[in-house]
């Protein structure tokens, strides 16, 4: 298990998830990115990226979603970002300036493979190494994730498992190949552009249980 080739079959079936229609869920992405938008970019197979990007040896498009504003947003803005000697972090604006936060909701069932277990990753071959592994380290799992979707053909529509950094709630990856790109519909308040001295604002409120606060402005707005 771990950081190792995958087997040559799955050692047992895996397990399936659920996500319901209507469920609540929330995206952070390019501010100047349709929210509903799939990632249609392939992802370097050997450097850069994300967990389960597509690449050029699987090719589909990908959204990545949390189940909660703070999942989203740690999984994304707070990843390898260091704690300052007064137990803070400091938000580079590099960061978050050209990103935003959209409230979404499913528009229709969606079947996942569960990641969420320790069974759960067992009956893939796998432990917390493939939902918890570092940047370093997605290259490995990127060809894990594709050789779970060889596996799970017909019916995975996505993967779900435990946030990394805000290990109460969960976090998803859908497919654009499997069940349509249609399964995200707008929902709730108007999209939260951090860009914006509101959208900061936002932010830094949303941030701050987590110790965390932006970079201030060079010259201030």
């Amino acid at each position: 298990m771990g950081k190792q080739p995958p087997p040559a079959s799955l050692p047992d079936e895996p397990s399936r998830a659920v996500l319901r229609a209507g469920t609540p869920v929330y995206r952070v992405h390019g501010s100047g990115r349709e929210p509903t938008a799939y990632n249609t970019r392939l992802t370097h197979p050997f450097y850069y990226g994300g967990r389960f990007d597509s690449t050029p040896y699987d090719t589909y498009g990908y959204v990545y979603i949390g189940f909660s504003a703070g999942a989203a947003l740690c999984e994304v803005l707070l990843r390898s970002l260091p704690y300052e000697s007064d137990g803070r972090r400091l938000l580079p604006r590099a960061a978050f300036e050209r990103r935003s936060l959209t409230f979404l909701r499913l528009t229709e069932d969606v079947p996942v493979v569960s990641l969420m277990s320790g069974t759960d990753l067992a009956a893939v071959a796998q432990d917390t190494w493939l939902v918890h592994a570092e940047g370093m380290d997605y290259p490995q799992t990127r060809d894990w994730g594709h050789w779970i979707r060889r596996s799970t053909q017909g019916w995975a529509q996505g993967f779900v498992w435990p946030s990394k950094r805000e290990p109460a709630d969960r976090v998803a990856v859908l497919f654009d190949d499997r069940g349509g790109p249609g399964a995200l519909e707008a929902a709730g308040p108007a999209s939260v552009d951090f860009g914006t001295p509101e959208g900061e604002e936002w932010l830094n409120a949303a941030l701050a249980p987590y110790r965390t606060r932006t970079a201030p402005r060079a010259g201030g707005w």
